[in-house]
């Protein structure tokens, strides 16, 4: 939001400079990101000045050019070579002096002292487009004879100097979309240590010249249109705006338009009260109506683009037809043109629930929808149409040719607020004093109804939207008192907290930094993401996906299933910005819908916290001292598994089975006690073609909540170290090619289940010398027994059990 300092003066008569007022605006909420001079003409004409030519003859080596001597002012005549065809003897004209700075839009030049074709010249005598004033170049300005010799051409033209301030209003803050709304803030706040007050311009004079217009008014959604105004104006001429206005407008960044629509703008950004102008003989009967019409409705609205109306768009129409989509964007049937004599002039209140809903629905975005859809002031409808028809008056003529129409069945009340100086002193942590608190209110013009000991009882008025809780109050109170005003206590208070165990953030940051230290990097993708994902794959349903009821586009029209295709657009990313080494992990939720029939809608709904990893490219790069490593299926399951030992279990007793989907082309499920913990595996080239990624990807899923839950129910128990040493032995076993690692440790462990504590396979070997369909595998088995040492006879023994068991049901033979 930009504010001209010029017009904040309007309503508030201050002398504070502009670094000043940006300083109180961020320290009282309204943060100033910036301001910057502005000039009407760029420049500011600085080192023009008024001229008269004393003698003008002809260049003697040049048929175009002549040689002048022009009286500035300063007792001497300045030598000037000019090549105008129209400059003259006697004429007074705008001179650039050495060292002024003359623009050709975002080009600038300097005047310089110069010979041209032999003759010195000591400045230039301007033509309209030299300097910024008009567009003419067919000669040099000559100004009135009575115009004073010397005279800065700025003060001749009367150049505006003005300051703007770049207010970044947030979300709950629109009452100071305004420069009333500035003022009312910045008043408030010097109110503390002066007495000021802000103004509004009277509208006393505003009087009907007559009431013959007859345009009649009904609301028809009344719950969508609290208050609407109306008044009509005749007789009036379209034309360009005054000088003035012209530049009030620009000075804010807006394009003049035309003097009605100027005046429409002017009390947007002066009142914060958006106002429509419809062009009066285009209101087919007479009647304009509030309402909202069938679906499907077509509508062309002033950009030129038609559209299709929802049944719930509230819409202005005439006895015929919709004229404009109600507080968002005009109709290009109604609207003002240059043929213009007569207008009906709109003050309203919109529901802001409708206009941001219509907005959204159409794409658009406008300074009056984005107004409304926040929360206008129902009680500045009637000044600001007065303010306007005045205005309009005043820049376009006409007479106002009927009574205000105001409908406004059920007036909106203050919002009623109960506040306590003990919960300000809590809040705060500072006793501000009664007198101090009840000012302060009084100047946020909040109205005190009821005064007790322990507190007051206020009525908030309603252009305040964000301020309706005690706790509201007392933030407006602090930050028109002054947050830098609280002092930093000399001591440090504290209550004991007890966190429930586990702790999910503790244990998330632990995870993260275990991660980190493995050179991982974490990204946080968009919760919103593309339904298309989940059309396109058989691991998720298509119908479980929650979708938004109005997506900003077709790429974040959802709530995403899976972290899995956000950690896939960031992967693509990387790789087409030459960075494919990746290995990248995220703590999000994931979102389902279950559609059931009866019950609580919301139940409707899941969250699932969600830990993923992903790894692609290469394990290590080449280097002097090690060779270039691809990152494998093993390298991201050794991940997966340290992630689950660090939180305590132990992944060689949790339940593996293979895993494949449409997804996953390989993977493993890790379950324990029948819940899910985690699946790694390798993503199937259809799950990376969507990204046009060519490089194998790994992928770990980890359900957070079920690892909570089961950390949860683990009871933690010592165990000493056994006082005993442990043996190993090996063996070489011959198998067929489909037998698993995973049945030759399930058997070893149903064979020998108090002393054998281990199994591990350490290497795999597959070769013609085997013969066909065989592998070896080389096992290592831990024997322990933690009462005594074992003999050779115990371990002979249980050895021979081993293989007698994998002989029997392997068919295994003993290399």
């Amino acid at each position: 939001m930009n504010i001209s300092l010029n017009w904040l003066k309007e309503y508030l008569k201050i002398d504070l400079d502009v670094e000043k007022i940006s300083e109180i605006l961020t320290a009282i909420g309204l943060e100033v990101g910036g301001y910057k001079k502005f000039e009407s003409i760029k420049g500011g004409l600085k080192g023009l000045v008024v001229g008269e030519v004393k003698t003008c003859a002809p260049h003697p080596d040049s048929d175009h050019l002549h040689i002048t001597a022009v009286d500035l002012g300063n007792n001497t005549l300045t030598p000037i070579v000019c090549g105008a065809p129209n400059v003259a003897a006697g004429q007074k004209v705008i001179v650039a002096t050495i060292g002024t700075v003359l623009y050709d839009g975002e080009k600038e030049f300097v005047i310089k002292k110069s010979r041209i074709r032999g003759e010195e010249s000591e400045g230039m005598i301007c033509a309209e487009d030299e300097i910024g004033i008009g567009t003419g170049h067919d000669g040099i300005i000559v100004l009135p004879a009575g115009t004073p010799v010397g005279m800065p051409a700025a003060e001749y033209y009367s150049i505006t100097e003005d300051y703007v301030i770049e207010v970044d209003i947030t979300p709950n803050r629109i009452d100071g979309a305004s420069h009333l709304g500035v003022a009312r803030d910045l008043a408030a706040c010097l109110k503390q240590s002066e007495d000021i007050s802000y103004t509004l311009p009277s509208v006393e004079s505003f009087r009907p010249d007559s009431d013959s217009a007859g345009v009649t008014v009904e609301v028809l959604r009344p719950e969508a249109c609290p208050r609407y105004a109306g008044v009509c104006i005749e007789g009036l001429e379209v034309k360009p705006s005054p000088e003035w206005l012209q530049t009030r407008l620009r000075t804010i960044g807006l394009h003049p338009i035309n003097n009605v629509v100027d005046v429409t703008n002017y009390i947007l950004f002066g009142l914060g009260q958006p106002l429509h102008a419809f062009d009066k003989a285009k209101i087919t009967g007479d009647k304009v109506l509030v309402q909202t019409l069938p679906q499907g409705t077509k509508f062309t609205t002033l950009d030129g683009v038609e559209r299709t109306l929802d049944r719930n768009d509230l819409m202005i129409c005439n006895a015929e037809a919709p004229m404009c989509i109600a507080g968002v964007f005009g109709g290009l049937e109604s609207g003002i043109t240059a043929e213009t004599t007569s207008v009906f002039l709109e003050s309203a209140c919109f529901d802001s629930v409708y206009i941001r809903k219509t907005a959204k629905r159409h794409g658009l975005n406008t300074d009056a929808s984005f107004r409304f859809e926040r929360g206008t002031d129902p009680n500045i409808v009637i000044y600001a149409l007065k303010r306007a028809a005045l205005l309009i008056q005043e820049v376009a003529g006409g007479k106002i040719t009927s009574g205000i129409t105001d409908i406004y069945p059920e007036p909106v009340k203050d919002f009623e607020v109960l506040l306590q100086y003990a919960h300000i002193d809590q809040l705060i942590g500072k006793q501000l004093g009664k007198a101090r608190i009840r000012k302060i209110t009084e100047a946020l013009e909040m109205k005190v109804v009821q005064e007790t000991e322990t507190g007051l009882l206020l009525h908030v008025p309603p252009y305040r939207v964000d301020v309706r809780r005690e706790a509201d109050v007392i933030e407006d109170i602090l930050r028109i008192y002054g947050f830098n005003n609280i002092e930093v206590p000399a001591k440090v208070s504290s209550t004991l907290s007890y966190s429930h165990k586990p702790d999910d953030h503790r244990l998330k940051n632990r995870i993260g930094d275990l991660l980190a230290a493995n050179g991982f990097n974490e990204i946080m993708n968009n919760s919103l993401t593309r339904s298309a994902y989940y059309e396109q794959t058989e691991s998720f349903r298509p119908e479980e996906t929650v979708l938004l009821l109005n997506p900003l586009s077709s790429d974040l029209n959802a709530l995403r299933q899976s972290l899995l295709f956000g950690g896939l657009e960031t992967i693509a990313y990387n790789i087409n910005r030459k960075n494919p080494d990746l290995r990248l992990f995220e703590f999000g939720k994931a979102y389902t819908f279950h559609a059931k029939p009866e019950g609580d809608p919301l139940k409707q709904y899941r969250e699932e916290t969600q830990l993923a990893l992903w790894l692609t490219g290469h394990k290590t790069t080449a280097s002097w001292n090690a060779p270039e490593e691809k990152t494998g299926f093993f390298t991201a399951k050794a991940y997966g598994e340290l992630i689950l030992s660090n939180l305590g279990f132990r992944p060689d007793a949790a339940s593996t089975e293979e895993y494949r989907s449409d997804l996953l082309r390989e993977g493993i499920a890790y379950r324990q006690n029948g819940q899910h913990l985690m699946t790694i595996g390798i993503l199937s080239r259809r799950a990376l073609k969507t990204f046009d990624i060519d490089q194998e990807v790994y992928y770990a899923e980890l359900s957070w909540e079920n690892l909570l839950k089961a950390l949860k129910n683990r009871s933690i128990s010592f165990q000493p170290l056994p006082k005993y040493p442990s043996v190993k032995r090996d063996l070489a076993l011959l198998l067929d090619k489909k037998i698993s690692f995973k049945e030759v440790k399930e058997i070893a462990l149903r064979t020998e289940k108090s002393l054998l504590k281990a199994v591990t396979l350490f290497d795999v070997y597959e070769g013609e010398k085997l013969g066909a369909g065989k592998k070896s595998y080389a096992v290592s088995f831990t024997l322990l027994d933690e009462e005594k040492t074992l003999t050779d006879k115990q371990i002979d023994k249980i050895m021979g059990k081993l293989i007698g068991a994998y002989q029997h049901q392997l068919g295994a033979e003993i290399r």
